[in-house]
């Protein structure tokens, strides 16, 4: 059997949908909420699956480990996404959180795959029949996948959309899903590059918060504030649900240090407490609205990014 190469996986770079003219050059799938998997299947019989760092988190599912004998000898590497679905099927990351760390822990994997169940889900497929596969433009990778029929209990291919790139992404939206990945039809595979020939499109949703404290920045910023803590009101509480770090102008930050500072109070605003090293707490009255992916049952906010101050709303 060949040795097969290790391949870090291709990043996609954020940003918005192709220009119309270019619609057709495009496919678009799903973006997933999940953790990137690379599976590498020598055609011996086994299976090993790696994570984007490259660490090996092939004793974390065990019920993957299936996919082993589906392509017998035919030594391959798939490129894909394990997601733990929730009750309506869309992909939920704090569900597979409980699944992840599982890797040196065999028993407690073995119970957990009954209590949440993941799927993987491939859609680039890297090595084929002891030739790399990276070199050809992705449209062809695609139909070499798809032709694998790669369609099982835990894992699936799902389907890619070439060109209606607007259609694709109202979809993605009214479902309720992540967001959308883009991939140029011609485009190779770069192993380990965030490359411009992927795009990826989170929906965000928009949330009003109240400025509780900060944490100081780093480097040149560490006279200025690194992320704000924020809350929302809830019974008359204020309820810290995150720090937000990103998303600011160079003058916006320096305008809200010079806020922030005289604002300074010594006993932290939030209901509960959350437990941060080195905040600085400030009186609940500046409000600004935040973007933010999807919130954790505990209400916290995931991949939260500062959008704008609001005045208007400010609190007595």
């Amino acid at each position: 059997m060949p040795e097969l190469p290790f391949y870090p996986p291709m990043l996609a770079t954020p940003g918005t949908l192709p220009p119309a003219a270019e619609d057709e050059r495009w496919a678009y799938e799903t973006k997933l909420d999940g953790q990137r998997c690379l599976t590498y299947l020598p055609g011996d019989g086994t299976v090993t699956f790696r994570a984007r760092s490259g660490a090996e988190i092939t004793g974390a599912y065990p019920e993957l480990r299936e996919l082993r004998d589906v392509l017998g000898a035919r030594p391959a590497i798939l490129d894909g996404e394990v997601v733990a679905p929730d009750r309506h099927g869309h992909s939920d990351f704090e569900r597979l959180q409980s699944r992840m760390g599982l890797v040196d822990h065999p028993a407690e994997a073995a119970r957990m795959r009954d209590v949440v169940p993941v799927r993987l889900l491939l859609f680039d497929v890297l090595f084929l029949d002891r030739r790399t596969t990276v070199d050809r433009p992705y449209l062809e990778r695609r139909r070499l996948l798809e032709g694998l029929g790669l369609h099982g209990s835990h894992w699936s291919t799902p389907t890619a959309l070439i060109g209606h790139g607007e259609t694709a992404l109202a979809a993605t939206r009214e479902a309720g899903l992540e967001g959308l990945v883009c991939k140029r039809l011609d485009s190779v595979y770069t192993p380990g590059a965030r490359s411009a020939d992927w795009v990826k499109i989170r929906h965000a949703q928009t949330l009003d918060v109240v400025v509780g404290g900060w944490l100081p920045g780093r480097g040149r910023l560490s006279h200025l504030p690194g992320a704000l803590l924020v809350g929302v009101r809830e019974a008359g509480l204020l309820r810290f649900v995150g720090a937000v770090g990103s998303g600011f102008a160079d003058r916006e930050r320096t305008m809200l240090g010079e806020l922030l500072r005289v604002s300074a109070i010594d006993a932290c605003p939030f209901t509960p407490e959350p437990a941060l090293v080195d905040a600085h707490w400030v009186l609940p009255r500046l409000v600004g609205e935040v973007r933010y992916a999807t919130r954790t049952r505990a209400g916290l906010l995931r991949h939260p990014v500062w959008h704008r101050l609001r005045p208007d709303l400010a609190e007595d």
